[in-house]
C-alpha cells in the first residue's frame, strides 16, 4: 500500500541491490537501507498504526526530491494517496503569521515590545486578562498566559453539529478571556491559539489589510507558493486531496473533511508538501527576514511538560519550534493539526535539507494513540533530516 513515485526509484533500488550483492561476495557488511528506502519504510510504519493515508516529501541539499505515499486517500473507494495532495495547514500557518509580524518590526511599523492594548485597546480585559501587560513578543512565543479558548469537538455528534459554525476573531478572543489567565504574562509557557488570533488582528490594524492578504503579498507570491491558499469559510479543499478522518474511539472513525476551520481568519489555509518545504527552506535561508529578525525568531524557551511529551527536548521561538536531531544539532519546524489532517515538518538550521509528512487521519481517541502517531511522524522527520547521500529526483 506504499510507493515512492517516479522511475528513478527503480534505478535507485537497483543500485542498492547491486551494492548489497557486491558486499556479500566480498565479505563486507551489507549497507543499511538507502534514504529513499528508509523514507518508504517510515511512511509505511505510520500507516501501520491505522492512519488511513500518508504523503511525504523530502528535499535534499542538491535540491532533488524524494516522495513517498502509503495507505489510501479514501476508505470508501480505496483510491491512492496523491503525492501532491492538498491538506489543511492548520497551526503551521502560525509561522506565516510570525514571519509577517517580524517583517513589520523590521520595517519599523510595530515593536515586539508593544502591548496588545497599544493596538487593540480594551480587547483583552476580563477575568484578570490584561492587554496592557501582554506584549506582541509574548503572543508570538506563547508566554502571554492568555487562555486557549477555541471551540472544538470530541464526538461525532459534536462534529456534525458544529462543523459549519463560523466565528469572528473578536468572538474567539472573548471566549478565551472569559477564563482566568493560565499564568501572569511572561511567567510561563502554554500553547495559545488565542494569541495568534490577536496577532492577526494586530497585523490588520498595522497594515490596513487582513493578515491573510499580507501573507499572500509578502510570502506566498514572492516565493511562488501557488499551492498555498487561504480558503476563508469554504468547507472544502482543492483537488487533489485525501479525505480526512478522525478516530473518536473504537468503531467511530468519521470522515471530517467537510468543515470550516474554527479560526477561519488564521487557520483556513491549505497547502502541499512541496510548498511547505519551500517555505521552511526560504525562511531559514534568510530569504524572508533580515538577519536580526530571523535571530529573534530562533530565540527559544522550553515548552511545558505536556507538550514535551509530543516534542521531546522541544523549545519554542517566535512561531518556530526547535527540536533535537538524533544525529546531532537541531532542526526547525511547526506542526499543524486540524480537521483530521496532522502534519509534521522540519528543516535543518542551514536550510539545506527539509521534510514534510502529512497524515490524513487524526487518531485522537486516546493519549496513547496521539503519542504513537506523533512519535512515528517525528521519527520519519528525524531520519530524513539525518540522512546522508543524494536522494532521488
Amino acid at each position: 500500500m506504499s510507493s515512492i513515485l517516479g522511475k528513478h526509484l527503480a534505478m535507485a533500488l537497483g543500485v542498492a541491490t547491486l551494492l548489497t550483492a557486491c558486499a556479500a561476495t566480498t565479505g563486507a557488511k551489507p549497507a543499511g537501507p538507502s534514504p529513499v528506502e528508509r523514507l518508504r519504510q517510515d511512511a509505511e510504519a505510520i500507516h501501520a498504526l491505522g492512519i488511513s493515508g500518508v504523503q511525504v516529501r523530502v528535499i535534499a541539499p542538491d535540491g532533488r526530491q524524494s516522495v513517498a505515499t502509503s495507505g489510501t486517500a479514501d476508505l470508501g473507494t480505496g483510491r491512492p494517496v496523491p503525492s501532491n495532495g492538498y491538506f489543511r495547514m492548520a497551526s503551521t500557518s502560525k509561522t506565516l503569521v510570525a514571519t509577517v509580524v517580524l517583517q513589520l518590526e523590521a520595517e519599523g511599523r510595530l515593536s515586539l515590545h508593544d502591548t496588545v492594548d497599544h493596538w487593540l485597546p480594551g480587547v483583552v480585559q476580563n477575568k484578570g486578562n490584561d492587554g496592557s501587560r501582554v506584549t506582541i513578543h509574548q503572543l508570538l512565543q506563547h508566554t502571554s498566559g492568555i487562555p486557549d479558548g477555541l471551540p472544538g469537538y470530541t464526538t461525532p455528534q459534536e462534529y456534525y453539529h458544529q462543523r459549519h459554525d463560523v466565528y469572528g476573531p473578536e468572538q474567539l478572543v472573548a471566549r478565551a478571556v472569559a477564563h482566568a489567565p493560565d499564568f501572569p504574562p511572561g511567567k510561563g509557557w502554554a500553547y495559545s491559539n488565542t494569541g495568534y488570533v490577536l496577532l492577526g488582528l494586530i497585523i490588520q490594524k498595522a497594515t490596513g489589510q487582513p493578515a491573510h492578504q499580507e501573507i499572500e503579498d509578502r510570502i506566498l507570491r514572492p516565493l511562488g507558493l501557488d499551492q498555498t491558499r487561504w480558503m476563508g469559510t469554504s468547507p472544502t479543499l482543492p483537488q487533489p486531496h485525501a479525505q480526512a478522518y478522525q478516530l473518536f474511539g473504537p468503531g467511530s472513525r468519521v470522515d471530517v473533511t467537510d468543515q470550516i476551520p474554527v479560526d477561519h481568519e488564521s487557520l483556513s489555509w491549505v497547502t502541499t508538501t512541496r510548498d511547505e518545504n519551500v517555505f521552511l527552506r526560504a525562511l531559514l535561508a534568510g530569504r524572508l527576514l533580515p538577519t536580526r529578525q530571523l535571530a529573534e525568531m530562533k530565540q527559544t524557551v522550553p515548552v511545558n511538560a505536556e507538550v514535551q511529551q509530543l516534542w521531546p527536548g522541544g523549545r519554542y521561538g517566535l512561531g518556530l519550534v526547535e527540536r533535537p536531531l538524533s544525529c546531532g544539532g537541531t532542526y526547525w519546524s511547526h506542526e499543524g493539526g486540524d480537521g483530521g489532517y496532522i502534519t509534521l515538518n522540519g528543516a535543518t538550521d542551514d536550510a539545506r535539507r527539509s521534510a514534510v509528512v502529512s497524515m490524513s487521519e487524526a487518531r485522537g481517541d486516546t493519549p496513547e494513540h496521539i503519542l504513537d502517531q506523533e512519535k512515528a511522524a517525528s521519527s520519519l522527520i528525524d531520519h530524513a533530516l539525518c540522512a546522508e547521500g543524494p536522494s532521488t529526483p
